[in-house]
């Protein structure tokens, strides 16, 4: 199990890691975290919820992504209110009191799901979440220490270097554990390090005597290596300096945005800077307007008039800058939103932002679904791309209609239930090409798409793009990742901890 002295101090890349580093030694190996707090979540095969970190993980360890491997997700939609997941499908809203009662049903699931994934694969990988030492929340806690003991499984404590403070954050977070719970934590791991490790000796001795715990490793910050975040706080870092950009993207970042990791290939691409806005004065004028998902459309919404941005994206539109709606930003671009069940908000209608003659109505019930299907309308930003495959997924609340629009793509398969008519296309797209909604997520990780979209663009703006697309697949990236963290860390003790027989993986 990898735990982590807070969010955000590398958990989700290191088991990623490890995943793939014991599938390359021959294991049958699966990732678990009992219980995930993010709106960045992921469709399984069967139409099932999980968290979007826990199908990167699986996909490092060249397995399907299930249910069980996330079994509870927690999905924010005000400040004390989230929407619980559990095993895959939407069991309640629920207020933070509210949810306390719940625990003694989600950890059936949780040690039920753990139990099914131990009894089919070699090894189960597991992921904490924020910290153990959360004094507060450790008497109801189900997926920190509670899962390390239930499993019986060594723990790995985690901490992040680059931010400073790492020592006392693991010799503090040892201290507020009880003595059974301490006794579970086989090794520290230091976390995103620059420079010279020589001049940790000193610091890493001391912990070693002080703590009685062995440091594992001490892994290097890297920069060419593409794995997705898993948390939004990812977004609120300061960007690295980047070399010019041929191209501007500006993605809205809603209170509530979800599956940010949609525009990660965006970012990725030579020649395109890709940033994320937050207030009006921020927008300026980019060549393109990404409105991001969002878990809670209408209250997002409301935020974006409030803020002025709304009304900057029409000024952006009416000088010819292009726009695309990614699910909950789709919604928003049409002229009207209905919630008569009080599904999204308190408001039981809004207007949107008027971009595309659209209608939403929020209904009760959720779509899930994973998609294989192909580009219908070649034309406008779609220029060049007509013809092309495309897969991803639908995660949304609310159906989309109008009249007058371009429909953008044709649904092939949708992995859980039958395409029909009614089912077979998906998106808008305005009679000039410039403003394109859609539900899909995972758009523009398809390479040609992406490419056609990007070359559009530049060709609009009058500019010349590098060669697009070196991106590696993300088997690739696992693989560099996998080298990496397995040059860091003493595998050696590692495979002692599990009992594994690393010569009898393959």
């Amino acid at each position: 199990m990898v735990q982590g002295t807070a969010s955000h101090v590398g958990k989700s890349v290191l088991v990623s890691a490890l995943c793939r580093i014991l599938r390359q030694d021959g294991f049958r190996v699966a990732p678990f975290k009992a219980q995930n707090m993010s709106n960045n979540s992921y469709v399984t095969r069967d139409g099932g919820e999980i968290g979007r970190a826990q199908a990167v993980q699986a996909e490092a360890a060249g397995v399907e992504a299930r249910v069980e491997m996330n079994p509870v997700l927690l999905k924010p939609e005000a400040d004390h209110i989230a929407q619980v997941v559990r095993l895959g499908r939407p069991l309640v809203s629920a207020q933070v009191r509210d949810y306390f009662a719940l625990k003694a049903q989600l950890w059936e699931s949780v040690h039920t799901s753990l139990d099914t994934l131990r009894s089919e694969y070699d090894i189960v990988v597991i992921e904490g979440a924020g910290s153990p030492a959360e004094i507060n929340l450790k008497a109801t806690e189900i997926v920190n220490m509670r899962v390390a003991r239930y499993a019986d499984a060594p723990v790995l404590l985690c901490g992040d270097i680059d931010r400073g403070g790492v020592f006392a954050a693991l010799v503090g977070t040892l201290e507020l554990l009880e003595p059974a719970e301490r006794a579970t934590i086989q090794g520290f791991v230091i976390n995103k390090f620059r420079g010279d490790a020589s001049l940790l000796t000193d610091g890493l001795t001391m912990l070693e005597q002080r703590t009685g715990v062995p440091v594992l490793g001490v892994v290097h910050h890297f920069r060419d290596i593409h794995i997705p975040e898993e948390d939004s706080v990812a977004l609120d870092l300061p960007a690295r300096p980047a070399g010019p950009a041929a191209l501007d993207i500006a993605v809205v970042q809603l209170p509530h945005i979800s599956n940010f990791d949609d525009f990660d290939p965006l970012a990725r691409e030579p020649g395109v800077g890709l940033r994320y806005v937050a207030a009006a004065a921020d927008l300026g004028q980019p060549d393109l307007v990404i409105l991001p998902g969002s878990k809670t459309t209408m209250p997002d919404l409301m935020w974006l008039e409030g803020q002025g941005i709304g009304q900057a994206i029409r000024d952006r539109h009416r000088a010819g800058t292009a726009i695309v709606g990614i699910c909950g930003g789709y919604q928003m671009l049409g002229t009207r939103l209905y919630d008569p069940e009080g599904i999204e908000s308190t408001r039981p209608e809004m207007d949107g932002l008027g971009l595309l003659p659209l209608t939403t109505v929020f209904a009760g019930t959720k779509e899930t679904h994973r998609i294989q299907g192909e580009v219908a309308e070649g034309s406008g930003l779609l220029a060049g791309a007509g013809g092309l495959s495309l897969s991803g997924y639908e995660i949304h609340m609310g159906r989309t209609t109008g009249e007058g629009v371009g429909i953008p793509f044709r649904i092939n398969d949708r992995s859980d239930i039958a395409v029909t008519s009614a089912t077979a296309f998906d998106g808008s797209m305005d009679a000039a090409g410039q403003v394109l909604g859609t539900y899909i997520h995972g758009l523009f990780h398809n390479g040609g798409l992406r490419q056609a979209m990007l070359r559009e663009l530049a060709r609009r703006k009058g500019v010349a793009l590098p060669t697009l697309s070196g991106l590696s697949d993300m088997d690739a990236e696992f693989d560099k990742l996998a080298d990496w963290v397995r040059s860091s860390l003493q595998m050696d003790a590692i495979y002692r901890m599990t009992g594994l027989n690393r010569d009898l993986g393959s």
